[in-house]
């Protein structure tokens, strides 16, 4: 584990009802880091975000958020210790307009963007702001879904295949988003499956098989193991 891991999960088991899923997972997310979960569909990579927000019907191990056992706690406990979860189906109010979107959230930590700052960093959904959820396109939903997680005030994002089904403009410009919330001090965990994109974003990548982590590779090792994460990866 590394020193200055902010999010330490070690003998994570988790299951849907009567389904085991997760098998013993252990990985560590450094603070200030990206660090993503690659695998395959059906890897147990959404599953093992799930987890963290103690979003399953049961999970067993350890879970710990800034030195923070959370494995017996609440989904609404765990959110305001500071982590917000972006999933993949975006989850975006579809009667609400992007600025009513926006502006929902509950603020669980101090010093969460401003709509002002929002729109700074997604000048797109400035331009959409009175547009409702069902008139957006996925690129701008995808936007709108990241961007109101940041208004909550957590500096820990959980963020589930945000470039699933967007064209490449659009990935390269949520590209540039993750490497700005970096800058900004903010620690990212990605879920996703294509390693060509997540190699532009990340400091680290963990590889998911059947619900546990069977490798990491450091970014700048990417290259050499290329061979080796297409295999894992079925590409």
């Amino acid at each position: 584990m590394p020193d200055a891991a902010l999010l330490e999960v070690k003998d994570l088991n988790g299951w849907y009802g009567e389904s085991h899923v997760l098998h013993g997972m252990n990985f560590s997310v450094p603070a200030g880091e990206v660090v993503t979960l690659l695998g395959r569909n059906g890897a147990g990579k959404t599953t093992t975000m799930r987890a963290i927000m103690g979003m399953l019907s049961k999970r067993t191990g350890s879970v710990r958020f800034e030195g923070t056992e959370t494995i017996d706690m609440l989904s609404n406990l765990i959110a305001r210790t500071g982590i917000a979860y972006c999933p993949e189906e975006r989850g975006i109010f579809s009667s609400l307009n992007v600025r009513e979107n926006l502006e929902l959230p509950p603020v669980v930590k101090p010093g969460g963007m401003t709509l002002d700052e929002v729109y700074e960093l997604f000048p797109r959904l400035l331009e959409r702001t009175n547009s409702q959820g069902t008139k957006l396109s996925g690129g701008e939903q995808q936007m709108l879904a990241i961007a109101r997680i940041l208004r909550t005030g957590a500096r820990f994002l959980l963020l589930d295949e945000p470039t699933e089904g967007l064209a490449p403009v659009i990935v390269q410009h949520i590209g540039q988003i993750i490497r700005t919330l970096k800058q900004k001090g903010f620690t990212v965990l990605l879920v996703e499956q294509n390693f060509r994109f997540a190699s532009t974003v990340a400091d680290r990548h963990y590889v998911v098989e059947h619900g546990t982590v069977v490798d990491m590779i450091m970014n700048d090792q990417v290259k050499a193991n290329q061979s080796k994460l297409e295999a894992y990866l079925g590409v």
